[in-house]
């Protein structure tokens, strides 16, 4: 059924206003890009109305013609009745300040790795050091893109075994202009990748536990669930990567590994390692840090 026409909204804060509480009222699932309500609301708005995202409050008393209330009306009941996160609707997400385009192919992007990585991993990383850097399990593409901006002197291999990421993962790497510097790679993990020591690997695998699969939100079951289900305890493929990673690691290389809120069952699994746990401002204790020397003496056997 078509939204109703609401004449009676009129500028952008009547819409903003009603997005809200549409939203609200609703009960949407937020985290893929927004954490309120608000937020949420206004980015569809500027959207629909082809407003810069970062520019607000110039617009807020403008008034609407009806034909845009009408593009803006749709956006909030498709992302209500559909249950569909809002960066399928705009085939967009932003991280960190840059916009990659996505679709239904890959998860929409939101790693906390990609705050480290604006950082250039500092004070364990020195950017300029960083000759060759891998993101496995990437997706749109966006945390090798990532790496790429932040090691400006880096080669960057990007690997995913679905053929339908690296789709997407191609457009945001032409998009950057990155195609000479970042090179994709279908593989089932590290097993198609050619042989190399790299100074960085990042990585946000599939890590979310049986139990926690059963009871996601319905706008997190839009997302691939190949790229999001991560077996009983949610370690399934974290075993493997840390089983093969030793050998893809320079000497004084390191492992960044984003496993969500499975920290209980990360320990459970591997007693015997000891990383360091790296805090962002929207995360903590979910991403991890391992040289290569942590990891050769317990993981190096597949």
């Amino acid at each position: 059924m078509p939204p109703a026409s609401h004449p009676e909204l009129q500028t952008l804060r009547d819409l903003i206003r009603y997005g809200v509480s549409r939203l609200r009222e609703a009960g949407v699932a937020l985290g893929h890009g927004s954490d309120n309500a608000w937020d949420e609301a206004v980015y569809l708005v500027l959207h629909a109305l082809h407003l810069p995202l970062d520019t607000l409050d110039p617009f807020i008393d403008a008034r609407v013609l009806p034909d845009e209330r009408a593009r803006v009306l749709d956006l909030l009941e498709r992302r209500v009745t559909g249950r569909m996160p809002a960066a399928y609707l705009t085939q967009e997400a932003w991280l960190c300040g840059h916009r990659f385009y996505v679709d239904p192919r890959v998860i929409v992007p939101r790693s906390p790795i990609a705050e480290l990585l604006e950082q250039g991993l500092a004070p364990w990383v020195e950017p300029d050091a960083v000759g060759t850097a891998l993101d496995m399990c990437t997706g749109s593409g966006c945390l090798a893109i990532l790496a790429a901006l932040a090691f400006p002197d880096a080669h960057v291999d990007a690997v995913d075994v679905s053929a339908d990421a690296l789709e997407v993962a191609r457009r945001n790497v032409d998009d950057y202009g990155l195609q000479d510097r970042l090179t994709l790679y279908r593989s089932n993990l590290f097993d198609e990748l050619p042989q190399r020591a790299y100074d960085v690997i990042v990585c946000n695998p599939p890590y979310v536990n049986s139990g926690s699969m059963a009871a996601l939100p319905q706008e997190y079951r839009h997302e691939p669930s190949l790229a999001l289900a991560g077996g009983v305890d949610g370690m399934d493929l974290v075993r493997s990567i840390l089983a093969a990673a030793p050998r893809y690691l320079a000497p004084q290389g390191v492992l960044v590994l984003e496993i969500g809120h499975e920290r209980e069952h990360f320990d459970a699994a591997f007693p015997q390692l000891q990383p360091v746990w790296l805090d962002t401002e929207a995360a903590s204790d979910q991403i991890l840090l391992l040289a290569r020397d942590q990891l050769a003496p317990h993981t190096a056997t597949p």
